[in-house]
């Protein structure tokens, strides 16, 4: 089957073995001083191990791969003992896999095995990935804001703006500059119309959650090579999978063959240019 599921780059894995620490299904395993993915039913996607890589070499990539496993799994987990259960529930809840996490609960339950207390409020970047810790940030927003005395004007010039749907010989996009971001960006920037949008040319994707990263590619090089493009900045989320935004505009840049210099903005999950 066709999912999404962890993929390794030997080359720039360093055998550190953070990755396999931070996998709590134990798909990762440190052979011959690299990180290995030692089976494809034991990885779920969700990219625990991604936050944890020094070296930026883990990313997720969508391929024919077996069916992940829960069972197989909580073979090995109930072998590790109740810190390794926890932190395998944990990881599951965290990532709102409701299935996953009732099988394993019955899997306990069948093995007469006690099921560890999961205190809510102390969701952590511990065993999961970054770009979903859980945050409560409704203390940070108490000031007033901008938005309560002032009617903030649309700065958008150009339609659709998700990258799947935009069309590369849309006329908009010869002499522009283009504002490149990740999907969340905007809603975590409040002044992004007015500190990015403004008259530039704006496309979104999201580097992790889409699958037609491939896609993408080609069609922000298509985009690159038949319009004469002034400018690109991209602006992208502190969490470390937000990255790969930069990763796929400078694949088509380079692909395009043409020679712009990129921009680039991160932003905290808290609205602050980083």
């Amino acid at each position: 089957m066709k999912r999404k599921i962890i993929k390794i780059d030997e080359e720039k894995c360093n055998g550190c073995g953070l990755c396999a620490n931070a996998c709590p299904e134990g798909a990762i395993k440190i052979i011959d001083g690299k990180a290995k993915l030692v089976g494809d039913l034991l990885c779920d996607g969700l990219g625990a191990c991604i936050g944890n890589c020094p070296e930026d070499a883990i990313t997720i990539e969508e391929r024919d791969a077996e069916k992940y496993n829960e069972k197989k799994v909580m073979e090995n987990i109930v072998k590790g003992g109740r810190n390794l259960i926890k932190a395998h529930l944990k990881h599951l809840q965290k990532h709102s896999q409701t299935g996953y996490f009732n099988e394993a609960i019955k899997i306990l339950k069948k093995k007469n095995m006690e099921i560890p207390e999961l205190e809510h409020e102390s969701l952590s970047y511990e065993c999961g990935c970054p770009g979903s810790k859980v945050m409560d940030l409704r203390e940070h927003k108490k000031e007033k804001s901008l938005a309560d005395d002032v009617s903030v004007k649309s700065e958008l010039s150009n339609w659709p703006v998700q990258l799947h749907l935009i069309n590369p010989s849309a006329p908009y996009f010869n002499n522009a500059d283009i504002v490149i971001a990740a999907d969340c960006v905007p809603f975590c920037y409040g002044n992004f119309h007015g500190r990015f949008l403004k008259n530039k040319v704006l496309i979104i994707f999201c580097p992790k959650l889409d699958d037609a990263q491939d896609l993408y590619v080609e069609k922000l090089t298509e985009i690159f090579q038949k319009n004469n493009v002034k400018s690109i900045t991209v602006v992208h989320l502190e969490v470390p999978c937000c990255f790969g935004t930069v990763k796929i505009v400078e694949e088509s840049l380079k692909k395009s063959g043409k020679n712009i210099v990129i921009k680039e903005y991160t932003i905290s999950i808290k609205g602050e240019i980083v």
